[in-house]
């Protein structure tokens, strides 16, 4: 009888992410798919190293036992599998701005998978941020107004808007039950519950907390790693430190309706005259 070797799982650090080597997403069983699902919950990012032969059958296949696969609306796809975006540093695709993958739909992804096949000698690391942890850390009164609070997430072509949608500010995860922050600096525009002004204030505090050291992990790639996270709960940055190309493959599977508690107060009505509508709107090209 051939003996089968167990996965080794490492976390990486104290506040999201694991690695889990000894796993071949070209061959992968049902009880690895289970261990993958089970650590993608707990600690919100998984990392498979040593994935250089992963052919794109396998990558979608693993993104469709998740759920349904996107086809992106705006970014280059792999000609021949369309399920696949092509993340290329020398065509622009450097989003060093912390966010949640297209939060600007009515149903958000529910996660991404990225697998990097080249890499600069140095530098190029991804970082992602808990959100669980982020709400959690809050005080109990401002937990219990964001509760109450939706807002909106936009993203521009051009000077077109192309993608509007209003989600709770704190929603509540499907699979898990856990609350998490769900607001982001590169799509969130405004909370349509407050005045522009108090929107701002609020949204930059929430920002610049929930990008704090203390909820992040930051991953060093090796090339045909692999790193799927869950867009429910959890922000990330690509760190823009390099010269040299980086290239990925992504999948990223269809999501859900975001749910949370149902908004306390109708939107805002400005005063004739008062500037509301924010400026803190992204073009795709900076996506």
């Amino acid at each position: 009888m051939t003996s089968v070797t167990a996965p080794e799982i490492r976390l990486m650090s104290g506040a999201l992410g694991v690695e889990i080597r000894g796993i071949d997403l070209n061959a992968l069983t049902d009880e690895q798919f289970a261990l993958i699902h089970d650590r993608l919950l707990r600690h919100q990012v998984v990392f498979l190293p040593g994935q250089q032969d992963l052919t794109p059958e396998a990558h979608i296949a693993f993104g469709r036992r998740f759920g349904e696969v996107e086809l992106h609306p705006y970014l280059p796809r792999m000609p021949d599998h369309p399920e696949i975006v092509l993340i290329d540093s020398e065509e622009g695709a450097k989003v060093d701005i912390w966010h949640t993958d297209m939060t600007f739909h009515e149903s958000p992804p529910i996660a991404s998978i990225l697998h990097l096949v080249e890499l600069p000698s140095a530098g190029g690391d991804t970082m992602w941020s808990n959100q669980h942890l982020v709400y959690e850390a809050l005080s109990a009164p401002l937990r219990d107004l964001l509760d109450g609070l939706t807002a909106i997430h936009t993203i521009r072509v051009g000077t077109e808007f192309s993608s509007r949608a209003e989600h709770p500010v704190v929603r509540v995860h499907p699979e898990t039950g856990r609350r998490s922050l769900y607001v982001n600096r590169l799509f969130t525009s405004h909370i349509p519950q407050l005045s522009r002004n108090e929107s701002d204030a609020l949204l930059e505090y929430l920002f610049r907390f929930s990008e704090s050291p203390q909820f992040t992990c930051r991953y060093r790639w090796q090339p045909g790693d692999v790193a799927m996270w869950d867009n429910r709960a959890t922000q990330h940055y690509a760190v823009n430190d390099y010269q040299e190309r980086r290239r990925g493959q992504r999948i990223t599977v269809l999501g859900d309706h975001p749910t949370g508690n149902p908004p306390r107060w109708e939107h805002y009505r400005p005063v004739p005259g008062e500037r509301y509508w924010p400026d803190r709107v992204n073009a795709v090209e900076d996506y």
